[in-house]
Order: C-alpha cells, then structure tokens, then sequence
C-alpha cells in the first residue's frame, strides 16, 4: 500500500457540508458530479498533496453512531503546523473546538471539533 488515497463522508445536507469542507476548512473542489440515477452528490476535494475526501449526499442516510468508542472510523485527522492558529481559525469561523490535549505517547497537542453532521474531526499540529 502506498497511502490513503481517500476517505468517504456521507453527509445529511450536501450544501451545508459543502459549505463547511470548502469555504470555512479551505478544501479546494477536484470535481463535483450528480449521479441522476441515485439522485447523490459526489464531491471530490483535495486534501493536502495526495489525499482526497469524497463528500457523498444520499436521500434520508441513517443517522451516525455518535459513540467514539464504537466499531467503525473513530475520527479523521488533518495535520497542521501551527494547531493555535488553526483553532483560532476554526473559532472566527464560528467553529467550536474542544481544549487542547497532549498526546502522551507523541508529545504533540492536537484537539477536536465536528463537522455539520457531528462527524469527530481532529486537527494534529506536526
């Protein structure tokens, strides 16, 4: 395996999370297609050098488990240099995030905060 190519999210309201993923995180669009015959939304966005989310709308999806600790993707993680600033980022966008934490194993400070469907999402300062 050479890395991680994409990660999928489905999403409740694909304006309102296009909105968020594009214009308050600074993903930039690769490509976006409506699939008539499932009547969805793919939306591809570039993540870095090499990674993508593709941003998915369904009719009527089923609702999340919202347990962190429950089988399945815990969270997705975005490094970045300077985790200050990009929390002061996210909060002048009306983004909440939690306070930071120190991982113990690593010694870096990262935090959390949730995308529109309360998907857990984790900024990593390198």
């Amino acid at each position: 395996m050479l890395g991680i190519h994409h990660v999928a999210i489905i999403c409740a309201d694909y304006e309102r999370s296009k909105q968020f993923y594009v214009e308050l995180l600074g993903f930039s669009i690769i490509q976006e297609t409506y699939r008539e015959a499932r009547n969805s939304y793919k939306l591809d966005l570039k993540v870095g050098e090499t990674t993508q989310i593709e941003l998915f709308s369904f009719p009527d999806p089923p609702q999340r488990v919202n347990n962190p600790e429950a089988c399945g993707l815990r969270h997705l993680a975005f490094k970045v240099e300077n985790l200050e600033a990009a929390i002061a980022d996210l909060n002048a966008k009306g983004i909440p995030t939690e306070p930071i934490r120190l991982d113990d194993l690593t010694g870096k400070c990262f935090t959390f905060f949730k995308d529109p469907d309360g998907l857990p999402l984790e900024l990593y300062e390198s």
